[in-house]
This record gives C-alpha cells, sequence and structure tokens, in this order.
C-alpha cells in the first residue's frame, strides 16, 4: 500500500527494507540503514546533525556527475528486492547536504515521556543525531511535550513542528480516520487516501466490519 501510495510520486520513494528484516528492527537501526543507504547512492560522508562535514565526495572527479541508479522509468523495472535502491536518477555532488530525518505524529513524539518505554541511549541517537520532524495532532500540545522530557527538551533545536496549512490541514490525517471512513462509506476517504490505495483495500476487503 505505500507503494502504491507513492507511485506516481516524482520524489517520494519506499523502502521496504525493514519488512524484509527477519526480526523487528528498533528506530535507530531502520534511520541508520537510510543514512548508510544515502551514503552508497550519494557517495557523500553524512554526519550527525550537530557535527556537519565538509568533506568532499570521495572518489568523485570535481564538475562531473554521474547516475547512480537507474530512473525509476526506465525499461528494467525494478524488483520488490531492490527497491531501496530505486531512488530515481541520484547524481554525486561535490558537496552536498543531506540529512536523515524521523518522520511521525505528536503521539510517538509524546511517547518519549513514558518511562521505560524507549531506551535513553536511543533517544539521543534518534533526536541528537538524526532529528525529528512532528506533525501535530488535533489538540496536541508538541511544546508542552518537549519541555516534558529531558532529551527533547536538550535537543528541541533538532525538532520540527510541521505548520497546518489552512487548504491542506495535516493535524486532521490518521491513520484510524482513514479506516473509520472506509468502514463507514465515507467519501472523505479521498481526502486521507490515494485512489490506487482505496483500491486495493476494497479489493482485498481491508479494515471493512462484516456490516460495513
Amino acid at each position: 500500500m505505500c507503494q502504491l501510495a507513492v507511485q506516481s510520486s516524482d520524489w517520494i520513494r519506499v523502502d521496504p527494507w525493514e519488512s524484509y528484516q527477519d526480526k523487528w528492527q528498533t528506530t535507530c537501526s531502520v534511520l541508520e540503514h537510510h543514512r548508510d543507504l544515502m551514503k552508497r547512492v550519494t557517495g557523500c560522508i553524512l554526519s550527525n546533525v550537530n557535527t556537519p562535514s565538509t568533506t568532499p565526495v570521495i572518489g568523485q572527479p570535481q564538475n562531473t556527475t554521474s547516475p547512480i541508479y537507474q530512473s525509476r522509468n526506465s525499461a528494467n523495472k525494478s524488483t520488490a528486492a531492490d527497491e531501496n535502491a530505486n531512488l530515481g536518477t541520484a547524481v554525486r555532488y561535490e558537496e552536498i547536504e543531506l540529512r536523515i530525518l524521523l518522520l511521525c505524529g505528536s503521539d510517538l513524539l509524546e511517547s518519549f515521556c513514558i518511562p521505560g518505554l524507549w531506551k535513553e541511549s536511543d533517544m539521543e541517537v534518534i533526536v541528537g543525531d538524526f532529528g525529528i520532524v512532528v506533525v501535530p495532532r488535533d489538540g496536541t500540545d508538541t511544546e508542552r511535550i518537549m519541555n516534558h522530557s529531558s532529551v527533547l527538551r536538550k535537543h528541541k533545536g533538532n525538532i520540527m513542528v510541521v505548520k497546518d496549512d489552512v487548504n491542506h490541514p495535516m493535524s486532521v490525517v490518521s491513520s484510524t480516520k482513514s479506516r473509520l471512513a472506509l468502514q463507514h462509506g465515507d467519501g472523505h476517504v479521498v481526502d486521507y487516501l490515494t485512489q490506487p490505495v482505496i483500491d486495493y483495500i476494497l479489493q482485498n476487503q481491508l479494515y471493512i466490519t462484516a456490516s460495513g
């Protein structure tokens, strides 16, 4: 469904790496996977957010560019196994600024405040080394959440809160609302999901109650 959701996008890709692993992966390990992947794709060195690197691309002649992977429009369509390499046509630059961030809702951010739920060392890596982009939920005070956790408070500069657009509010989007809209036959489901995803869900009778 994730792949269906972004199939028409020119700038969003889905990496199935996590779902192919034999065991559960921590958030840290997934972020580190993406950091390592981008190192291979771009040839540049990614550093922690607090210590940006000025090191030039390794082994790449100046003033030249070369494609690393084929475009997704190539005749040789990638399989699911190598989808994590299908990042479009990547280009090497002498200097590249890349940053891997965790995108989440404010409900996940709030879970950082629950004692014992997250390892503090993992929280330090996630917020301190990578950073977080937070989509606020209705009625959630993200400032209060950040001040409630010593780790979040310490690295508040690495946390970016998405501001709602009047015409396209993000705070109302949720998987729960999407499932409820499907169960009730609510036409507003198109506000949450793309048509290929809706078609897939209906064809496979997912999230549909017996009465629905």
